[in-house]
């Protein structure tokens, strides 16, 4: 996993604080360290997520992900969906995407206190894959070469220290209609 500098929300329980401003001094190896690291090691790994901060804001990271494939690795994306267009810029050069939804979608005011920032909730309506969206995008995964997609729910927001209870499961028709695009998808619920 890499992580990737910079973050512009702000939020509450950020697990990663001192990834959010863009020009701090990095911690860890500059990106041709890293690459190297990565070659002498493709016998060891299969893959590489980019996590952050949000690495969809760091301009390099579409070339990254294309020298990550030519190494001959998978490559994973860690996102929390709040710029689309680079997000959907880089759908097509990565085998996992994980969208990390910070409240429900339907609450923008909760979203914008969780974040730190206005209008968060519509820039990740626009990321969400639901739907059509979500059908769309099993396709191209599998045209990809993705064979296993994984789905998972999220606990609300604010469920307080308890964790409260998931979100509810897709219904099975919307379920049986996906695994007919891709039979290995999965649903994985809460334990």
């Amino acid at each position: 996993m890499v992580f990737v500098q910079g973050c512009p929300w702000r939020c509450l329980y950020c697990h990663n604080p001192h990834l959010q401003p863009r020009d701090a001094a990095p911690a860890g190896p500059n990106w041709a360290e890293l690459r190297d690291r990565l070659a002498r090691r493709r016998a060891r790994l299969d893959a590489l997520v980019f996590s952050g901060g949000e690495p969809t804001f760091d301009p390099a990271l579409p070339a990254a992900m294309r020298e990550v494939r030519a190494l001959g690795f998978r490559v994973g994306l860690h996102t929390a969906g709040m710029a689309p267009r680079r997000l959907r810029a880089v759908l097509s050069l990565v085998d996992w995407v994980g969208l990390d939804i910070k409240a429900p979608l339907t609450d923008a005011a909760l979203h914008d206190r969780i974040t730190g920032a206005r209008g968060a909730a519509r820039a990740v309506r626009a990321s969400l894959l639901a739907g059509d969206a979500l059908a769309r995008l099993v396709d191209q995964l599998a045209a990809a070469g993705a064979r296993h997609v994984v789905l998972r729910p999220c606990r609300p927001a604010d469920a307080g220290a308890s964790g409260g209870a998931p979100m509810a499961q897709p219904d099975s028709q919307h379920l049986a209609a996906l695994r007919q695009r891709l039979p290995q998808l999965e649903w994985r619920g809460a334990s």
